[in-house]
């Protein structure tokens, strides 16, 4: 089983060669424009231009929790927009985070890995705006990517 490498960075800046995955949380409001997001679309605006469709188009499509979807940014990177969060507060049923739900964007994010040969990248995802828990989060990461021997790397922006 690989290890989780964490280093400090920008994770919309995979350092790695090859095919790259960039992958992130959302919610499943459609909401779009605090946390890491923003960096994404600072980098690049066909990310949000596709998730803001896909959520549009919800009634016809898998959008929902537990639901990813891939974007190119370039030719050997994409991004991740995966549904893990239910809306964006804190309320009476807790923080927004899902963790079943990013169980199971995580584990089809591996099948989109191997698929294209990519290394995975990403930001504490679920520990930012969602509220979850890093020693929930990790646990989850190592089951359904690492142990599929996918290359995973957690930035801590500076």
């Amino acid at each position: 089983m690989r290890t989780l490498q964490v280093i400090k960075g920008d994770a919309t800046s995979p350092q790695a060669k090859g095919p790259k995955i960039i992958a992130h949380v959302c919610n499943d409001i459609g909401g779009w424009g605090k946390g890491f997001v923003v960096a994404v679309s600072k980098r690049w605006p066909e990310p949000e231009r596709a998730f803001r469709e896909w959520h549009r188009n919800r009634a016809t499509n898998d959008f929902g929790l537990g639901a990813v979807q891939l974007v190119q940014v370039r030719p050997d990177t994409w991004v991740a927009n995966m549904v893990g969060q239910r809306g964006i507060r804190t309320g009476s049923k807790g923080p927004p985070v899902r963790y079943e739900a990013i169980e199971r964007c995580l584990a089809a994010l591996a099948g989109h890995a191997e698929e294209l040969e990519a290394s995975v990248h990403m930001p504490r995802i679920g520990c930012g705006l969602a509220g979850g828990k890093w020693e929930r989060i990790e646990p989850i990461i190592e089951e359904t990517l690492l142990k599929q021997d996918i290359a995973t790397t957690v930035y801590d922006f500076d």
